[in-house]
C-alpha cells in the first residue's frame, strides 16, 4: 500500500505500508475503542488520507456496516444522513466538525457513540460545541500517515483534556531534547504499524526506511506521568524570532481565543534583524494585534507569540484532506 502525506509542508512523499503495518494498527485501534457488529461508520474522510484509509478498513474487516460518503465538504447534507441512516461512528478532522455543527440540528447526532476527530488540532471551540449542543465529548487521537496512522487517541475511560490520550498497545517511544525548548522533545516511535519506508520526490524508485526501525515524527509532545500526550507543535512550526523559539500553535492558539468564529493560520517570513517574523493569517476583517496582546496576557503567553502581521483572508487555503496547506501560506508570508 502507497499512501501519500498531505505536502502541508512540502513536496509529498510516498509512504509504503505493508499489509501487516496497516493490520496492526487496526488491532490496535480496536484494543482501546469497542467498537461492534451493531455500529455503523459514517466515513467522510478521503480513501488517499491514512485516516480515512484504515478507517475504512477498520469495520469491514470487522463484520461492522460503512457507510462511505464521497465528499466531506457537504456540511448541510451529511449531518441529515448520518441522521437518517442511524449512524454511530463518525471519524473526522476539526474542520470538517465545525461546519458539521454549524448546520447540525441538535438530534442528528443521537445516535453517535464516537465521534473521532484526529489529522490536525481539535479546536476548542469545536469540542465545547459538540459538549454543549449534541451532548458528545470528542475523542482527540493523533497520527501520522507513517505510522497507518493512529499513534495516540483519548478513549471514553482514559480521556484528559488538551492531550490526545495515550500511545496504543505496541508502540514504543522516546523523546529527544531540542535545544531551546525546555519541556518534552521530539517524539520517535516504533511499532508493527511503522511503515516499511518512503518513496521521495527526489528518488521516487529508491525505498528509504525509518533508522533503526525509529520514525521521527517531527512533533515536540510532552508526556504526563501517566502517559497522556500533549503536542507543543511541529518542530518545523517553531519560529526563530529574535533567537528565541516560539510555537506557531500558540500564535494560532492566541488568535482563536480572540475571534473563536474566525479560521487563522500563522506562518513566518524572513527578518535580517530578528530572524523571523510571525506572520498571522485571518478570516476575521476587525483583529487587530492589540486583541492579540490583550489576549496573550491574560493567556501568559509571551510577548514574541503575538504576530508582527496580520493578513486578513475570505478564506483559510486548504489541501483535500482539510488540513491547512502551508506550503501556499509560506509563500504568501514571504511576499507580505
Amino acid at each position: 500500500v502507497i499512501l501519500f502525506t498531505s505536502g502541508s509542508e512540502g513536496k509529498p512523499k510516498g509512504v509504503v505500508h505493508s499489509h501487516k503495518s496497516v493490520l496492526a494498527n487496526i488491532a490496535q485501534t480496536l484494543a482501546i475503542l469497542d467498537f461492534n457488529p451493531t455500529d455503523k461508520f459514517m466515513m467522510v474522510l478521503p480513501m488517499f488520507h491514512a485516516f480515512g484509509f484504515t478507517g475504512s478498513l477498520l469495520p469491514i474487516l470487522n463484520g461492522i456496516k460503512i457507510l462511505v460518503f464521497p465528499s466531506p465538504l457537504q456540511y448541510k447534507v451529511i449531518p441529515e444522513v448520518i441522521y437518517d441512516k442511524g449512524c454511530t461512528v463518525l471519524f473526522a478532522t476539526s474542520t470538517f466538525l465545525s461546519n458539521y455543527a454549524k448546520f447540525a440540528h441538535p438530534y442528528d447526532f443521537y445516535k453517535l457513540r464516537f465521534v473521532v476527530a484526529g489529522a490536525e488540532k481539535l479546536n476548542e471551540e469545536v469540542r465545547k460545541t459538540y459538549h454543549e449542543k449534541f451532548g458528545i465529548r470528542i475523542l482527540e487521537g493523533y497520527g501520522t500517515t507513517e505510522c497507518a496512522p493512529v499513534l495516540s487517541a483519548n478513549t471514553p475511560m482514559a480521556n484528559r483534556h488538551g492531550s490526545v490520550g495515550q500511545l496504543l498497545p505496541g508502540i514504543a517511544h522516546k523523546l529527544e531534547p531540542i535545544p531551546g525548548i525546555a519541556d518534552g522533545g521530539v517524539l520517535l516511535v516504533k511499532g508493527e504499524n511503522v511503515m516499511l519506508g518512503y518513496y521521495t520526490f527526489e528518488a521516487p524508485a529508491v525505498l528509504a526506511p525509518p533508522e533503526d526501525g525509529w520514525y521521527n515524527t517531527g512533533d515536540v509532545v510532552e508526556m504526563d506521568a501517566e502517559g497522556f500526550i500533549f503536542i507543543k507543535g511541529r518542530v518545523k512550526r517553531f519560529a526563530k524570532v529574535a533567537g528565541e523559539m516560539v510555537s506557531l500553535e500558540v500564535v494560532e492558539k492566541i488568535a482563536h481565543t480572540a475571534a473563536p468564529e474566525h479560521q487563522h493560520a500563522a506562518s513566518t517570513q524572513y527578518d535580517m534583524q530578528r530572524g523571523e517574523n510571525i506572520v498571522l493569517f485571518t478570516t476575521d476583517p476587525a483583529l487587530k494585534r492589540e486583541d492579540l496582546q490583550i489576549v496573550a496576557k491574560n493567556l501568559g503567553s509571551p510577548e514574541l507569540a503575538i504576530a508582527r502581521k496580520i493578513v486578513q483572508l475570505e478564506e483559510i487555503p486548504l489541501l483535500g484532506t482539510g488540513k491547512t496547506d502551508y506550503v501556499t501560506l509560506k509563500q504568501m508570508a514571504e511576499a507580505a
